[in-house]
């Protein structure tokens, strides 16, 4: 941006790239204005300066509407019918109008479209009738009225009645003194007659109705008797069911009016108080008068009450009360049994998709889950180097200190050296005499500062290079230590550090002037030499070689010290690749130059005087040899915008910018005076403000810059950013790069939470998942998420059965497309929630009727510490929105989120850039393709970046009929090849992690092939090429093909990639665009890590501050910035603040009577095996493309050996697929027909650390992957069809007697340590159909013992332990729960003996057969303290002893003559639930830990149990 105080400038140069380099093929530099404080889209800035020519910056770098969708098997909401079925369609609900009115649809069964719900006393199919007991016209008039009068009319007169007596207290509370109190005591008294009256008429009636109705039932007896002689039991049966379903009805009709009634009677006395309080205000009435008054009042009810109509009434209704309420209660059990069992049907259904969407949905989250697991890996590697060069700097920082000056003081001693021998040898020529010895004085002189200087030379160059080194990275350590600070007196103090770079600088110039000191004096005594030459010819001949070696030795000094001064120096006068931005002639104008020639791009549509005086919008970028420049000019008055582009491209083959980046250079607003500017750019400095800037889709600002130069942004403030317009009529976008939010506090300053509350927003986003809104109270919140695209709502307001789910479950509305959708949540009645997308009903759910309990809220994130909260485990994933946001309206009032206080981290606007996907990750099995009007074999020019570590892969492939041109590696190596000829790069290292760049080109005449700066090409064989359509549209591929080729497919990142079209111009392709996509990621690049993470590499993220990036610079008269562009090694790059950490740790949920946590520390979702020799996991589910496509991935920690890690097999174990400890290396093993096909490790991996591990079996190869790192690979001759398994699949360990017949023995045996990370075909497995002897993989120190989990399990003694009736049972426990079952045998006959603890009591229970019987022990401590306790049981016939620590009780049982012992199966820590009997109040299994196990004196060895089932650890236990 461009501003003085709204003078405007013609012309001036802004900024400028300049130096040689290795760069991609593209750049983009742009300067916006956006309020934009952080994120990979913001641009630069400018206002105009008053000014001619101005030097601003130069850089050099480098269906229908019935049926949901067409994959639906069921009808819309609204509809019904079955569309499988042949000639059946989706039909129109008709519920005759009598459904909920607060829905948007009318509710009926999606199949026999039976109505649901119907309101107004209505029912039938379609509720066209009135309901039983009622009467009238259902589907015009809607008048259904109850039939029983009498009872009604009974009802009406007691609700008339109440009215009266309302009004009547309300009259008496009404009272005044006087002749109008007096006037209503008289009106109240005929009131009362009158209603006297009317309620004995009503009696009367009430009588005859009574007569009339014993009438009708002696006539009804008189029927049911001639009824009787055909058929009197049936038709007795059904007249009473079909009575007691009216009396139903009737009753809970009558109940429910009565409830009515009463909630209107309580809210009438809320009124008759209310006007109470105003009435005592308005007549001034002291309290006593009021007291006195309501007294009165009082004694007048009561006197009413206790006259006889309304005593008798009353009792009539009380017993017509508690009759109802006995019907009522019936009624609504079995309505509650009809309902549970309707509503098992739908839940099943329902069940079952959110099930198989819920599968789907795994693979989708697996992506992004490795994505943040690669950028993780990515930071720790980065920390460490950081540290590292941390820890060298603050050592090494003195040494340099003295070896700088030890530099100088080595310059001041060669100069002496030569200044000592020149007078000597002058002494030499005066004195002829002497002249032999002074020689021999001189040449010892001469051998001795020839010596000094022998010392210096090697160590004086290789000093100074480190020097400048260090002294860089000091500088780079500097910038990274400010680069968050937001005021300007710390501004200040960066441009003081940059200052004393240039100081460093002179000093190394100074010892350069002392080199060249050396230099001449060396010279002057050649010259003596020379002079004496005649005299002696020995001498001198020696003289001079001495001298020539100083003299070389002085100039390679002064040539180090030459370079180190370059490194600080600009470059130099005859570089020709640059990038500059200027104003010339009134004109903004873009420059850049590839080596031959300026390409100038004027934008003379938009002249500098013209523009306004505050920030304008500029971005320039460069794709190739194409050039382009966008202004936006905004208005503050207005939502309008000026939007102008010119473009431009440069003639001749080049498209490579090519820079060195250790001599890069970035000026801004100016260049130093000693620095040579192209002709082009030759203008002088910008005066003026300059904003916020990105470069490549990093933000650059002030803190990048290592010299500022006359910039003092104490004396010269910042210019103010200026306020867009915004209105009402205005729908403000903003952008969330997922670390920002917005929060708008106290909502209810613009509206009300009412019977109907609504929120709604836009959004438009291309990522998978993102927090949308999130309001918090204490434990009760409210959270709308994106969760793979799709909608979750989840919230709790303090219900009682917990939060409530309501999620887009069948897939109607996915958000992630990058296009704006609009959400609506609608709060009805405070009782149901509705989901609205775009205007079409989503999904709506009921909850208990309480009010939204919020005042403020969340948009697109929220801090940390609130994400990171106990609401954590409620949300669906702690990510920020990335993406747009506009229209957020609360009751249908609008919000300027920017101006909330509480707002961080978003701008305005919505950059398409933010929506764009540029590169994309192919795991080796993936690819993209698009279909464009593209003609590759015609003129044509295209790049793009990649990285991977794999040496062969297929990056692009483009076919026209039997023409293929294609781009792959080979062992390293790229090959380009166009119709059968190939081009192949010279070099093979291009699988090393790294970036590098592809441009290829294709003109009738040559195929070129340039990666990175190396170019090769070849003739084109088929100048004429006939028979091709370039107007037709044709497929191309990314990162491999479907096709059957030779290449596999990339392993890696592609990114930035571009090429020539034919229908519009050149850009950055968007993958996300692209029509096909098969399992690659858009999102992230985990190359140069293992494609999962090393789980125990942890680290924290290390994201740099944003807050304070938007810094605005002012220019003054030749001020300038500048920055030294290199490679930067230290790079973090930043992950997403919603990135989980992969060590969470496990619930510590407490029981409040223990002392210890109910689960210690453990990694998440990593399992510990071993401690049997069966100890494993089995799954069930293998996916149907099992045969053709099995690919693993587990992350595996051990000290162990041996140990079987994964097994899967046929029935009779001829195929197989195995990976297994061996000696601790890792083997791949599965068969190939009847070959076996073994892949060993050479490395040992039983070293206690994390390792990943991937193993693949392919159509005719085999892998294995390690850390990702090491690739092994074996191939063979299969057919896949023929390879089959079946479940189940195991993991850990196997059963009993498997895997024997293929794998040694000693590996058959379980794996001991954890494992973590189960993949199968690239989705997380997690679900084990049955486990044994598994628990979670805890951290901390262990001790001996047999630990018992939360998750449940128990152990089953071998058979050579049994409890008859005379044993003695000794152990010790540790619980972590007050209650759990500790021991448990059970006999076919009944019998059983149970011990359990219940709130911290061990009772021992027992059955012999006659009866039960008990004892119990309760220890003055508590139980549950964390230490240790012992537990004896001691049992002869019917006589039982329990001990427990120090404490002894004892129960004597009845005798059982008949007694006998029976050997039955002992179960330790639990029980399966059918084998407890009801007496049985203790049902949990035990938690803790449990050792030195006894019975009968002989210890019990758990590994050699007869079966461990659930998560138990044997012989390993969880230290306190």
């Amino acid at each position: 941006m461009l501003r003085t105080g709204g003078k405007l400038v013609p012309s001036g140069l802004q900024q400028r790239l300049y130096n040689p380099a290795h760069t991609a093929g593209t750049s983009d530099l742009a300067m916006t204005c956006t309020q934009l404080a952080t994120g990979p889209d913001a641009k630069k800035d400018f206002t105009v300066p008053a000014q001619e020519n101005a030097l601003l910056a130069t850089v050099m770098v480098m269906q229908t509407d019935a049926l949901m969708d067409l994959e639906s098997v069921w009808c819309a909401p609204g509809y019904y019918g079955n569309p499988l079925l042949i000639g059946s369609t989706c039909k129109k609900c008709d519920c005759s109008g009598n459904s909920d009115p607060n829905l948007i649809f009318e509710d009926c069964d999606e199949v026999t479209g039976q109505c649901r719900n119907c309101l107004r006393n209505t029912t039938g199919f379609k509720c066209e009738r009135c309901a039983p007991g009622y009467y009238g016209d259902a589907r015009f008039a809607k008048n259904c009225t109850g039939c029983d009068k009498c009872i009604w009319d009974l009802t009406d007169d007691i609700r008339l009645a109440v009215l009266a007596i309302d009004e009547s207290k309300s009259t008496l509370l009404s009272i005044s003194t006087g002749v109008a109190a007096q006037k209503r005591l008289n009106d109240l008294n005929l009131t009362t007659t009158h209603l006297q009256a009317a309620m004995s008429k009503k009696k009367n009636h009430a009588v005859l109705w009574t007569i009339e109705v014993d009438d009708t039932a002696d006539e009804m007896n008189d029927l049911l008797r001639e009824a009787a002689t055909l058929d009197e039991q049936g038709n007795e049966a059904s007249s009473k069911g079909l009575l007691i379903q009216k009396e139903t009805m009737e009753t809970n009709n009558r109940a429910t009016q009565l409830v009515q009634q009463l909630s209107n009677m309580r809210d009438n006395i809320q009124e008759i108080s209310s006007k109470m309080k105003y009435y005592a205000i308005q007549q001034e009435l002291s309290p006593e008068e009021i007291a006195q008054k309501l007294s009165e009042a009082e004694e007048m009810l009561k006197e009413i009450k206790r006259r006889k109509p309304f005593t008798d009434q009353r009792q009539l209704a009380d017993k017509e009360e508690n009759k109802a309420e006995e019907l009522l209660q019936q009624v609504e059990e079995f309505h509650e049994k009809y309902n549970d069992t309707r509503s098992l049907v739908s839940d099943v259904l329902e069940q079952l998709s959110e099930q198989d969407m819920k599968l789907s949905d795994l693979e989708e989250a697996l992506d992004e889950a490795l994505d943040y697991v690669m950028q993780m890996e990515d930071i720790n590697k980065e920390n460490t180097a950081n540290l590292q060069r941390r820890e060298k700097q603050h050592e090494k920082i003195k040494e340099q200190t003295d070896e700088l000056n030890g530099i100088l003081l080595s310059a001041t001693t060669i100069l002496a050296g030569p200044q000592k021998v020149s007078s000597e040898l002058s002494e030499v020529i005066k004195n002829v005499s002497g002249f032999y010895a002074e020689i021999d004085g001189a040449k010892k002189e001469l051998q001795e500062k020839i010596a000094n200087l022998s010392l210096f030379d090697d160590d004086l160059v290789e000093k100074a290079m480190h020097h400048a080194h260090n002294l860089r990275r000091l500088a780079d350590e500097l910038d990274r230590n400010l680069y968050g600070v937001d005021t300007n007196g710390l501004v200040q103090r960066a441009i003081n550090a940059s200052n004393a770079y240039e100081n460093i600088a002179s000093y190394i110039e100074e010892a350069n002037k002392a080199a060249l000191l050396a230099l001449n004096t060396t010279n002057r005594v050649n010259d003596a030499a020379v002079g004496i030459d005649t005299q002696t010819i020995y001498h001198k001949v020696e003289a001079r070689k001495r001298l020539e070696q100083a003299k070389l030795k002085t100039a390679e000094v002064m040539s180090a010290t030459m370079t180190v001064s370059q490194a600080t120096t600009p470059m130099h006068e005859n570089a020709k690749n640059y990038i500059g931005l200027a104003i010339k002639n009134d004109n903004l104008v873009y420059i850049y130059n590839l080596g031959d020639q300026d390409m100038e791009i004027p934008l003379d549509a938009k002249p500098v005087s013209t523009w306004p005086s505050y920030f304008s919008i500029i971005k320039i970028e460069r794709i190739g040899r194409h050039g382009k420049m966008f202004l936006t000019v905004p208005s503050l008055s207005s939502t309008a915008e000026e939007k102008f582009i010119k473009k431009g491209e440069v003639l001749g083959p080049g498209s490579l910018l090519n820079l060195e980046p250790e001599n890069a250079v970035f000026y801004v607003g100016g260049v130093p005076p000693d620095f040579k500017l192209p002709p082009s750019l030759n203008l002088p400095g910008f005066i003026g403000c300059l904003e916020l800037a990105t470069l490549n889709d990093d933000v650059i600002s002030l803190y990048n810059f290592k010299h500022v130069y006359n910039i003092d942004t104490t004396t010269s403030p910042p210019c103010a950013r200026n306020k867009l317009a915004f209105t009402q009529s205005r729908a403000v976008s903003y952008f969330f790069d997922g670390s920002g939010y917005a929060l708008a506090r106290n909502i209810e300053r613009r509206g009300r939470f009412s019977q109907v509350t609504r929120f709604d927003i836009e959004v438009r986003t291309p990522t998978d998942n993102g927090l949308i809104l999130l309001m918090i109270n204490g434990s009760m919140f409210f959270s709308l998420e994106m969760h793979n695209g799709f909608l979750h709502l989840r919230y709790d307001f303090g219900f009682s059965t917990g939060p409530v789910l309501l999620e887009d479950s069948m897939r109607k509305a996915q958000i992630n497309d990058a296009k704006f959708h609009e959400i609506s949540i609608i709060y009805h009645n405070s009782k149901k929630m509705i989901l609205v997308v775009d205007r079409r009903h989503i999904k709506s759910v009921d909850n208990e009727r309480t009010a939204m309990p919020f005042t403020d809220i969340y948009i697109g994130g929220a801090p940390a510490e609130i994400l990171h909260s106990s609401i954590s485990s409620h949300l669906a994933g702690n990510i920020g929105f990335k993406g747009c946001m506009k229209g957020f309206q609360f009751q249908k009032k609008d919000f300027n989120l920017l101006e909330e206080p509480g707002t961080l981290g978003i701008s305005y606007g919505c950059p398409e850039d933010s929506l764009m996907s540029r590169k994309a990750y192919f795991n080796g099995e993936s690819f993209i393709a698009s279909s464009q009007k593209v003609s590759l074999f015609s003129e044509f020019e295209g790049g793009f970046n990649f990285r991977t570590l794999q040496p062969n892969g297929l990056l692009f492939y483009y076919s026209e009929g039997s023409d293929v041109l294609s781009i792959s590696m080979d062992r390293g190596a790229v090959v380009l090849n166009a119709s059968g000829t190939k081009i192949q790069s010279p070099d093979r290292n291009y699988n090393d992690g790294k970036t590098h760049f592809i441009i290829t080109s294709v003109t009738p005449e040559r195929y070129e092939l340039t990666v990175d700066d190396k170019k090769q090409s070849k003739k084109n064989p088929a100048k004429d090429r006939a028979g091709k359509s370039p107007d037709s549209i044709k497929k191309f591929y990314f990162g491999g093909s479907p096709l059957r080729t030779q290449q596999a497919n990339f392993t890696g990142c592609i990114s930035n990639a571009y090429f020539t079209r034919l229908d519009r111009e050149v850009e950055v392709e968007d993958f996300q665009q692209y029509s096909e996509k098969v399992q690659t990621s858009l999102y992230g690049c985990p190359v140069e890590s293992p494609p999962v993470a090393l789980l125990h590499k942890k680290g924290k993220n290390s994201s740099k501050a944003k807050g304070n990036r938007n810094k605005k610079l002012k220019f003054l008269v030749n001020g300038y910035l500048s920055v030294k562009v290199g490679r930067d090694k230290d790079k973090i790059s930043q992950p997403s603040n919603g990135l989980k950490k992969l060590y969470q740790e496990a619930n510590i949920q407490r029981d409040p009577q223990c002392h210890l946590p109910m689960n210690p520390k453990a990694t998440e979702h990593a399992y510990q095996f071993g401690g049997t020799a069966n100890s494993r996991q089995e799954f069930d589910h293998i996916p149907k493309d099992f045969s053709e496509r099995a690919q693993f991935s587990i992350s595996l920690k051990t000290h162990s050996s041996h140990g079987m890690i994964f097994y899967i097999s046929d029935q009779k174990e001829t195929n197989f697929m195995a990976l297994f400890v061996a000696h601790g290396r890792l083997i791949f093993m599965f068969n190939a027909g009847h070959q076996k096909i073994r892949i060993k490790s050479q490395e040992k991996y039983n070293d206690g650390l994390w390792h990943n591990v991937i193993f693949i079996r392919g159509k005719n190869i085999g892998r294995l992957i390690i850390d990702g790192l090491r690739v092994l690979e074996e191939p063979f001759n299969g057919n896949a069809n023929t390879w089959q398994v079946t479940e189940p699949l195991y993991i850990g360990g196997v059963a009993p007697g498997k895997a024997v017949k293929n794998i040694q023995i000693n590996s058959v045996y379980s794996f001991s340590g954890c494992l973590s990370n189960l993949q199968l075909n690239g989705r997380s497995i997690t679900s084990a159909s049955q486990t044994f002897s598994v628990t979670p993989c805890f951290e901390g120190p262990s001790e001996a013992g047999t630990y018992f989990s939360s998750e449940g399990g128990y152990v089953i003694l071998d058979e050579s332990f049994s409890l008859g009736l005379k044993f003695e049972v000794v152990f010790e426990i540790r619980p972590r729960s007050s209650s759990g079952i500790l021991l448990h045998g059970h006999s076919v006959n009944g019998e059983y003996l149970n011990m359990h603890m219940r709130n911290g009591q061990v009772t021992v229970k027992l059955n012999n057969g006659i009866r039960d019987f008990s004892t119990s022990v309760t220890l003055k401590q508590s139980l549950c303290d964390g230490r240790w306790h012992r537990i004896a049981v001691i049992r002869d016939a019917n006589v039982v002893q329990l001990d427990v620590d120090s404490e002894v009780n004892h129960v004597v049982g009845p005798l059982n003559p008949k007694a006998t012992d029976h050997r039955e199966p002992v179960f330790i820590g639990g029980v399966p639930e059918s084998l407890l009997t009801s007496s049985l109040t203790t049902r949990n299994s035990f938690i803790g830990c449990i050792r030195n196990f006894m019975i009968d004196e002989k210890p019990v060895s758990f590994s050699k149990a007869a079966l461990v089932s659930g998560a138990v650890s044997i012989n390993t236990c969880p230290a306190a």
